[in-house]
């Protein structure tokens, strides 16, 4: 394999969508470049906005520089505030009991 090109996989995924892409970036390429590589706004136009990015589970910005074999992972925003969602479960089982 040509060493001025990166293998990087770029995933997203959210309820009923799981979307895995893997493209050839140019050595030197940022995350930013390798999600537009994917072409993943025209598969999931609701990423326009993106929430946070991250590279095998490590935030990271859209100008960090990556490696071969990276995971690019595209965070969906909290739909709620973890702790909110802990209240509202035990309040749930509370009234089950």
């Amino acid at each position: 394999m040509d060493s001025s090109w990166l293998r990087i996989t770029v995933a997203y995924c959210a309820p009923g969508v799981e979307d895995l892409t893997t493209v050839r970036v140019a050595n030197g390429a940022t995350v930013r470049d390798a999600i537009e590589a994917a072409q993943i706004y025209t598969r999931q136009p609701e990423l326009k906005e993106l929430a946070d990015t991250g590279i095998w589970g490590r935030r990271c910005s859209l100008d960090e520089v990556l490696a071969e074999g990276d995971r690019v992972e595209i965070y969906r925003p909290l739909i709620i505030d973890p702790k909110e969602g802990r209240r509202v479960r035990v309040e749930i089982r509370r009234k089950r009991s």
